[in-house]
């Protein structure tokens, strides 16, 4: 397998991978390889930085994981340790996270639900939002 960084004719930069050079060539040529931000099929090699590994003399501070599963499973431990920092507010999100913004409420790290108008209101007026990786379930119907 063979990793390159594309770019589209909008400027959209993206990595894609490929059973080889050969491979990348023959499914450009034929236009089967398109931008996942716009859908433009009309894409060139963008410049890659070198994948250089460390000094022989000097240690990582942590090793890259194993595989994607590995990385899944950090990114899993790390979303749940910020949800143990924060608190559950459930249909309240919007409601809270507006108080928090506008200073109404003091700020605290909170997760919740909240439906997509209620997301595109927030993103609208400037609330700084996330969503979360990977879904949660309301602590109520947890076992």
């Amino acid at each position: 397998m063979i990793v390159f960084d594309l770019r589209c004719a909008r400027a959209h930069v993206f990595e894609a991978w490929f059973a080889s050079t050969s491979a990348y060539e023959e499914q450009r040529a034929r236009r089967l390889v398109a931008c996942p931000t716009c859908g433009e099929t009309g894409v060139e090699k963008a410049v890659m930085a070198p994948n250089v590994g460390a000094k022989s003399n000097r240690g990582r501070a942590e090793a890259p994981p194993a595989s994607q599963a590995e990385a899944l499973r950090k990114l899993v431990a790390l979303q749940a340790e910020l949800l143990r920092r924060s608190r559950w507010v459930g249909g309240d999100f919007a409601a809270e996270a507006r108080a928090m913004h506008e200073g109404e409420r003091p700020e605290r790290a909170i997760h919740g639900q909240a439906s997509a108008a209620e997301v595109s209101e927030l993103v609208e007026e400037g609330v700084p939002i996330a969503p979360l990786l990977f879904p949660v379930a309301p602590p109520d119907q947890v076992n």
